[in-house]
């Protein structure tokens, strides 16, 4: 059949489900691909007199800047310390307690556990750090008056714990609910075949809960991938102060730094695409590399 002829097929049958997803579709084209033109600023040099795209075209030359910047290094090490940090803490961590939390036999108990760990989720990023600021003051925090009167946010060598820590306690609760889902397709007739064989809790947890919740692992992974260099900016950059800046400076806080404060917009905007790039490099990396393992993929 022409591919004309089964287009109009497809339409006629399923139209209904496409009159639905229009808007999403439209949503994403407006807001994610139409603004993709205007990435031609990393290679010019940005006149706002002459339209937002217009400007003599310089090549690589902002790219260049960057790698060769004092800066550079630091940057970007710090950018992967902390994202590697709360990529694998905040990955594993939601397995964990989806699992702790399936073992809880009274409906209400988990219940309860379950609404405990949801509600910092929705605390915004600015209330968060303001209560690491009163925790970890100096003399007078909870946590803070166990160090001597030192500040702990000034702290270089403590400035990623503290961040990925509270990002961690944050969003563990909200992100264990897809595994919660997740473990509630198990048959019931599996862990009672499993406890008739001898079966404790962890060879339960072994033998029944991983193995089911272990595509959705794979896909929740690829796309964290996407995501290894974007660090929160908001958080960052409250925590930011004068003493923890060496580590503190990420990419993110350096573009804002670089295009909005010094008005540098197309070396800002060159910034942003290597960070873009970096992260689709390692969310195909981590496509391929599942795919090849353990067959699941998103593309």
């Amino acid at each position: 059949m022409p591919l004309p002829k089964r287009l109009a097929r497809h339409l006629k049958m399923y139209w209904h489900l496409w009159v639905m997803v229009l808007p999403a579709m439209i949503f994403v084209g407006i807001f994610a691909y139409i603004p993709m033109y205007a990435l031609q600023i990393a290679f010019r040099d940005f006149d706002p007199t002459k339209g937002l795209t217009g400007g003599r075209f310089v090549g690589l030359k902002y790219f260049n800047q960057f790698f060769k910047s004092p800066i550079f290094t630091q940057v970007l090490t710090n950018t992967v310390r902390i994202s590697l940090w709360t990529l694998v803490m905040g990955f594993i961590a939601p397995i964990i307690l989806a699992l702790l939390i399936n073992q809880i036999g009274s409906k209400k108990i988990k219940g309860f556990v379950q609404t405990i760990t949801y509600m910092p989720h929705f605390i915004s990023t600015v209330v968060i750090v303001a209560m690491i600021n009163i925790f970890l003051a100096p003399n007078t925090g909870l946590i803070g008056r166990f160090f001597e009167g030192s500040n702990l946010l000034e702290s270089t060598g403590l400035f990623t714990t503290i961040y990925w820590v509270t990002e961690v306690w944050q969003h563990v609760g909200w992100n264990s609910i897809i595994y919660l889902a997740a473990l509630s397709s198990v048959d019931t007739s599996l862990y009672e075949a499993a406890k008739m064989d001898g079966a404790g809790r962890l060879q339960l947890i072994r033998y029944v809960d991983i193995p089911t919740i272990l595509p959705t692992m794979s896909i929740l992974l690829i796309l964290n991938m996407g995501n290894v260099l974007n660090v929160g900016f908001e958080k960052v950059w409250l925590m930011q102060n004068a003493m923890n800046l060496p580590v503190s400076e990420v990419i993110s806080t350096y573009v804002f730094k670089m295009g909005i404060q010094s008005n540098q917009i197309s070396y800002a905007t060159a910034i942003g695409l290597f960070n873009t790039l970096i992260n689709f490099f390692f969310l195909v990396l981590a496509n391929f590399i599942s795919k090849r393992v353990s067959d699941t993929s998103i593309f």
